[in-house]
């Protein structure tokens, strides 16, 4: 490997108000040539695998906890419907009528994901709150984008501590 060092040298006059002199400052940096030389100086020994593509080890999986359907059926799913309706009555411009509807479709799929995907802290997905946006615009109910965040905002708030009392009291060998 070639090994090149180069001296970096700069002036910089300063030239105050009152006082007539000028400051020279010299930098002396190093710089290291980390370029190999040519291949034609290489040797290469016959075991030597040129054409070979490097391999990464396979990526490591992570396993995330079953999810337990009795935290759903217990009480987190009515909890959340009944939360949700609380702080969705307050927009009723923007529901009228079909604030009901807009909640059972929002607390619908959330059962579905408590029972088929949450496995505890670190396991809240946004795809369900995603599908509840996607489900209240397909069946043409106001408010959509307003239910789906709120509903995500609850789940973040809450569904990990609920788990969590919930596993202490069911569990407490856990």
């Amino acid at each position: 490997m070639a090994l090149n060092i180069f001296n970096f040298n700069a002036s910089l006059a300063v030239t105050p108000a009152k006082t007539p002199f000028i400051t020279t400052l010299t930098l002396t940096t190093p710089f290291i040539n980390l370029h190999p030389p040519p291949y034609s100086s290489f040797s290469f020994s016959s075991s030597a695998k040129l054409n070979s593509t490097p391999r990464a080890s396979p990526p490591q999986k992570y396993s995330y906890p079953d999810p337990i359907p009795e935290f759903a059926d217990a009480k987190e799913t009515r909890k959340f419907r009944a939360e949700l309706l609380k702080k969705l009555s307050n927009e009723t411009e923007t529901f009228g009528n079909d604030l009901d509807t807009v909640v059972d479709v929002c607390a619908e799929i959330f059962s579905i994901f408590l029972h088929q995907e949450y496995g505890g802290p670190g396991t809240l997905l946004v795809e369900p709150f995603a599908d509840m946006l996607i489900a209240l615009r397909e069946r043409k109910l106001p408010g959509a984008p307003l239910a789906a965040r709120t509903s995500l905002l609850w789940a973040q708030n809450n569904i990990d501590k609920d788990w969590e009392i919930w596993n202490s009291i069911s569990n407490p060998h856990m």
